[in-house]
């Protein structure tokens, strides 16, 4: 392999190294105890549920799953197929404040009396309205059955179930953190502009076709 085709794949691997760096997500998830405390048609219940929350990016957007992998409160009578429908707000911290709102659809079996409810999976829709780390935390849980709404709120101040680093957001999107526009005055801003976005990408590009001219003289 003549060294020009050497250093051609060499240029093409770091490259595609440096995209795999720029595109790789970075979060931090945990599962965390939260103890609710439901106030229930009939009395105050509590019971323990660790809690897992995932986002997954969509466009301009982010899919966030709110997992419950024990049940909360009860029933004194028996909850047939469809009769439970599960909502929650999920409470934003760190580089963007608010919440985020999740729901879940009605219980597919029967939910025996006096047993804890298994809260099925919830999900909702977060749009970054700011950049940085975004830290996502279980809030409100509200059960409505037969009629009557049970809520639930977390007693023990849980930590985030899940930290997300978020870049992008648009400054109109009401965030403050978003990238400031680079002026452009001539070609060479342009150039500039494109680099900053395109990180190495553009860089190690434009190196490549910088250097086989030189390369091509010389020869």
């Amino acid at each position: 392999m003549s060294y020009q085709k050497r250093t051609a794949l060499a240029l093409a691997t770091a490259v595609a190294g440096s995209v795999v760096l720029i595109t790789a997500p970075q979060a931090q998830a945990s599962v965390v105890d939260v103890n609710y405390n439901c106030q229930t048609p009939i009395g105050a219940k509590s019971a323990v549920s660790p809690i897992d929350i995932k986002a997954v990016k969509s466009g301009s957007s982010y899919k966030v799953t709110m997992s419950f992998q024990k049940g909360v409160s009860s029933s004194p009578v028996a909850l047939g197929s469809g009769a439970m429908n599960p909502s929650a707000v999920i409470n934003l911290g760190g580089a963007d404040k608010g919440t985020v709102s999740v729901t879940g659809p009605a219980n597919s079996a029967e939910i025996p009396a006096n047993t804890p409810i298994k809260i099925s999976d919830l999900s909702g829709s977060y749009v970054p309205k700011a950049n940085g780390k975004v830290t996502f935390i279980a809030g409100i849980l509200t059960i409505k059955a037969l009629g009557t709404t049970t809520t639930c709120t977390p007693g023990n101040s849980p930590g985030p179930s899940l930290e997300l680093d978020v870049t992008g957001a648009s400054a109109s999107a009401g965030g403050s953190g978003g990238p400031a526009a680079l002026p452009k005055t001539g070609p060479l801003d342009s150039a500039i502009a494109l680099g900053t976005l395109g990180g190495t990408v553009v860089l190690v590009g434009a190196a490549g076709v910088l250097w086989l001219p030189r390369r091509n003289q010389r020869v």
